[in-house]
């Protein structure tokens, strides 16, 4: 057989399933009664990749590549979610306590240089941030909280490495080194740790995977008993004390990414079965892991109390799964976040199409997308990793675009974060005219709020349009920072009207300004 070299998403995805042929099929839904559109292009969608660092599952391709190829890759990465029409990319900038950023408290990543805390050059979470934004990319700054390193031996970390000075800090389980999430020391150094990437960095969001107490190894169990018995006596169980200490995390990464800078989204991705049914009636009808008991993550509680402000639930099975079916998480998940501030995005597994059964079908991705326009509570998909979505398996990525991705999408807003945010105001059109490429825009920005990107829409005639035109992404050309866009695909001899809106970075749109094109 063939050597397995999973991620521990992957892990947990075969801890709850394994192959199967079961047919595909839609559940029935109640969607005719809210009135909610299926057959409309959704203009406010989040679409992203998560582009893996860690064994240099993506990028870089290699240790030790020098900056102008790293830079080279990592610009290929951001201009295939362009071409994919998405419209955010999850970054991991500290896969193993190490960082892809001049940190003031962890080493550079080995996976930079080869070798951890020699210094690449250059600066790849800032050059990431620019890049992005120049295709009007969010950049989210995708971290691992506790995980050290996928070995054991202290020894091998970079000598000024944080765990070799305090090794106490540090357990063993497994084939690898956590940090202990039960120390309140560690829990204040994870999070300045983390926080220090957002000092000197434009990133959009803040994002944890679901890397916090290991996942269960047979035989195996987690060995904070002195940790307990010293932090944990006013708790009943142990269990309760660790997730009890990932709450906290959570609560005050929250807290402290809000006041420092109250537009960036703190989003998680945890494992996708809270707690099975069987277990406990508010659980969904699976019979997988359960995040709630097996790594101390209740994830239903974050949503619940607004901790987070978008979660991403790995649902990495196929639909009719009888393990973990998605057609059933997904109504699950819906009705965790509705009624909510918190954002619902899915985890899709592009790494599996090709599998056998079920996966060896290329529209099985395309399929998940189609059932989540039955729940206005999805407002988004992120995808694992972006190789994957790279390789076109069995044409699968090229399905699903074709299918769900044909006309660009703005992030949905979050109105709910920087309240007291000014307005952007309509941008003022200054010149529409056909050129030999089609027909130029250009805008100057309205209002003392700058924009953060630019809607670019056009109508076929002398349109006299409504504030309902715009509600979808039918006639959504593009979204730019610039302001400037050329609309190559104008045909000749036809007439149009077109519309720009200012977006602020929280994807508060302005009022439409227009002009017509003969």
């Amino acid at each position: 057989m063939p050597k397995l070299n999973l991620t521990r998403r992957q892990l947990g995805t075969l801890t709850a399933v394994a192959a199967s042929g079961v047919a595909l099929g839609l559940p029935e839904t109640a969607v005719a009664q809210s009135g909610y559109r299926p057959d409309l292009a959704a203009k406010h969608q989040f679409r992203a990749l998560w582009i893996a660092t860690v064994s240099n599952i993506d990028w870089p391709s290699a240790a030790g590549l020098s900056a102008q190829q790293q830079r080279t890759e990592l610009i290929s990465w951001l201009d295939l979610a362009v071409r994919l029409r998405l419209n955010a990319v999850f970054l991991h900038v500290r896969p193993t306590a190490d960082a892809f950023w001049p940190s003031r408290y962890e080493p550079w990543s080995q996976y930079l240089t080869g070798k951890q805390g020699v210094n690449p050059g250059y600066d790849p979470l800032a050059f990431a941030v620019a890049e992005a934004h120049k295709r009007n990319l969010e950049l989210h700054a995708w971290f691992n909280p506790y995980h050290l390193s996928k070995q054991t031996h202290l020894g091998q970390l970079a000598s000024e490495h944080p765990a070799r000075q305090h090794p106490d800090w540090v357990f063993a389980y497994g084939p690898e080194l956590y940090y202990n999430p039960g120390i309140p020391e560690v829990r204040r150094f994870v999070e300045n740790a983390i926080l220090d990437a957002l000092s000197g960095h434009d990133v959009d969001g803040v994002h944890f995977d679901d890397y916090f107490y290991p996942y269960p190894i047979a035989g195996q169990v987690v060995p904070d008993v002195d940790t307990f018995a010293k932090y944990g006596a006013e708790f009943d169980s142990v269990q309760d004390w660790r997730r009890d200490n990932i709450n906290k995390l959570v609560v005050e990464i929250g807290q402290r990414v809000r006041r420092a800078k109250p537009w960036v989204k703190f989003g998680i991705s945890p494992f996708g079965i809270w707690r099975n049914r069987a277990t406990d009636p508010r659980g969904s009808d699976t019979k997988g892991l359960q995040s709630y008991d097996e790594i101390y993550a209740d994830t239903r509680l974050w949503v619940e109390s607004g901790w987070v402000d978008y979660i991403v639930p790995q649902l990495y099975w196929n639909i009719g799964w009888p393990l973990a079916d998605y057609a059933k998480l997904v109504p699950w998940w819906s009705e965790q976040v509705r009624g909510t501030d918190v954002q619902l995005y899915l985890g899709e597994a592009a790494y599996r199409v090709g599998e056998r059964g079920a996966w060896s079908n290329p529209a099985e991705l395309s399929s998940h997308l189609t059932l989540n326009r039955n729940y206005p509570e999805v407002t988004g998909n992120v995808y694992f990793s972006a190789k994957s979505l790279r390789a076109d398996t069995l044409g699968a990525t090229s399905q699903l675009v074709a299918e769900h991705y044909r006309h660009p999408a703005i992030t949905p807003p979050m109105d709910h974060l920087w309240h007291n945010r000014p307005r952007v105001q309509a941008p003022m059109l200054v010149r529409a005219r056909r050129t030999g490429g089609g027909v130029e825009l250009r805008w100057e920005s309205g209002g003392v709020h700058l924009p953060t990107s630019y809607a670019v829409y056009r109508f076929d005639g002398q349109a006299r349009v409504q504030d309902c035109d715009f509600a979808d992404a039918t006639h959504l050309l593009a979204t730019i920072r610039n302001q400037w866009f050329t609309d190559a695909t104008a045909a000749a001899g036809r007439s149009y009207t077109y519309h720009v809106t200012a977006l602020d970075r929280l994807s508060a749109e302005s009022e439409p300004t227009s002009c017509e094109v003969t």
